[in-house]
């Protein structure tokens, strides 16, 4: 009888099965999944990441963009390891939160008051509940499709597909999880992108039982194109005049300008919410608003509205971290990084005209986004993926991540202050090499 071949096994393999037997589906978070299994990390550095297998790659995905000078920047490493010889965490207050807070709020002029809390959700949860401490009014209004974070009233939505979305002036408050409250369901407007016509008509059926509109103007789930001025502008009037708040979700776009996407608007949020690249590494989030909406959480006043804390808010290592990233990330750097963005985005296109691909790229800052679709998608159903789409955007990723890049799994990339010319344009030359084995396919 022949001997069989043995059958190699990775050790990202093996651990895999340990992974199965202790976490639901192997993971802690589903993003990292792969087929057949995920891959393991064994260190970064910069812009690469080597995994256990002994393969470097160039990371794009940054941490679903929250990375953003690459990984174990020195400077950062160095000022986290100092702290961390003078401990973690405390029932004290810490300096270095006073000088972070201080920081943050120098960089837009909307941020009179700002509070850390431990993540992006985080955020968006603790503005909403501000809103409503502040306005007396249960109801939120969101963008259909947009992805705020995991809390019940954030989360309306932003998973609806063809079969469940509703009407275009009219859509559907779709739950994400099995068990949602439908009182949830019923305390969420959910609005059409980009369509201010349309959105208005829907908060107008609403008025003053709305206690904030929620909106990230460069939505990655929506497709990651930018929200329109008129859009924007007719959300902070409509919040004037009913006397709602508008709460800005920056915990992605904060890296787009040095005081946030915002400052593409002619407009100021009462509340934003931001986290990822603000923690240099760590779990973090904030919000930031005017004085008298942050003081609803304000326990010297004589009417706490909305008592609010947490054990690890403001720990003085992801302090230190966040301060030192956002420090490095001054307003040259910021240019220079979205500068390399525009680079990316002309490469690309230049692809999609030389190969004929029926594609398309969306994004702003220092993100982007590819499109298995010809037309530039400007809201959630347009951005929507195909069956059809959507094999050959997998196609893409797998052979992205094959040539050596890690991709946010849309098909969107992010980028570093650890990158240069030469990893934009080796990423743009693997797209090109990938349509033309899509089109020979």
């Amino acid at each position: 009888m022949t001997a069989q071949p043995e059958v190699a096994t990775t050790r990202s393999a093996e651990l895999y099965q340990r992974a199965k037997a202790v976490l639901p589906g192997g993971v802690s978070r589903n993003t990292v999944l792969r087929s057949p299994h995920p891959l393991y990390v064994d260190r970064a550095e910069g812009c690469r990441v080597t995994d256990i297998e002994g393969q470097t790659r160039i990371d794009f995905a940054n941490n679903m963009a929250a990375l953003i000078h690459g990984h174990a920047h020195p400077v950062v490493t160095k000022a986290v390891i100092a702290q961390l010889q003078k401990g973690t965490a405390f029932s004290l207050g810490s300096e270095v939160e006073v000088a972070y807070a201080e920081h943050l709020c120098s960089r837009n002029e909307g941020f009179e008051k700002l509070r850390f809390v431990n993540s992006g959700t985080e955020a968006v949860m603790a503005a909403l509940k501000a809103a409503r401490a502040y306005t007396g009014r249960a109801k939120i209004a969101k963008v259909e499709g947009a992805y705020h974070g995991g809390y019940d009233y954030a989360e309306v939505s932003q998973t609806s597909t063809p079969a469940n979305w509703g009407k275009d002036d009219n859509p559907a408050s779709v739950p994400v999880a099995y068990g949602t409250p439908t009182k949830a369901l019923e305390d969420v407007v959910v609005i059409p992108f980009n369509a201010p016509d349309r959105a208005k008509a829907i908060l107008d059926r609403h008025g003053h039982e709305i206690a904030c509109v929620l909106v990230d103007v460069l939505p990655h789930r929506v497709g990651l194109a930018p929200a329109t001025q008129a859009f924007v502008e007719m959300l902070r009037e409509w919040t004037s005049q009913h006397e709602a708040l508008l709460i800005l979700d920056e915990v992605i776009t904060f890296r787009s300008r040095y005081g946030g996407a915002q400052e593409w608007y002619k407009v100021q949020a009462d509340i934003t919410a931001m986290g990822k690249i603000i923690g240099g590494g760590f779990p973090v989030g904030a919000i930031a608003g005017k004085n008298d909406v942050m003081d609803v959480m304000n326990p010297l006043a004589s009417n706490l509205r909305f008592p609010h804390s947490g054990t690890f808010s403001a720990n003085p290592v992801t302090m230190t971290a966040g301060l030192a990233a956002m420090r490095l990330f001054d307003r040259p750097e910021v240019r220079r990084l979205n500068e390399l963005a525009n680079r990316a985005r002309s490469g690309i296109e230049e692809v999609i005209s030389k190969t004929g691909a029926p594609a398309c790229v969306t994004g702003a800052g220092s993100m982007l986004r590819l499109h298995m679709k010809p037309k530039l998608p400007n809201n959630y159903r347009e951005a929507f993926s195909s069956p059809h789409e959507q094999r050959r955007l997998s196609f893409m990723l797998d052979h992205l991540f094959d040539s050596g890049f890690i991709m946010i799994n849309t098909c969107a990339f992010t980028m570093s202050t650890a990158m240069g010319e030469l990893e934009i344009d080796a990423l743009v030359d693997a797209i090109d090499i990938g349509f033309r084995k899509l089109a020979a396919a």
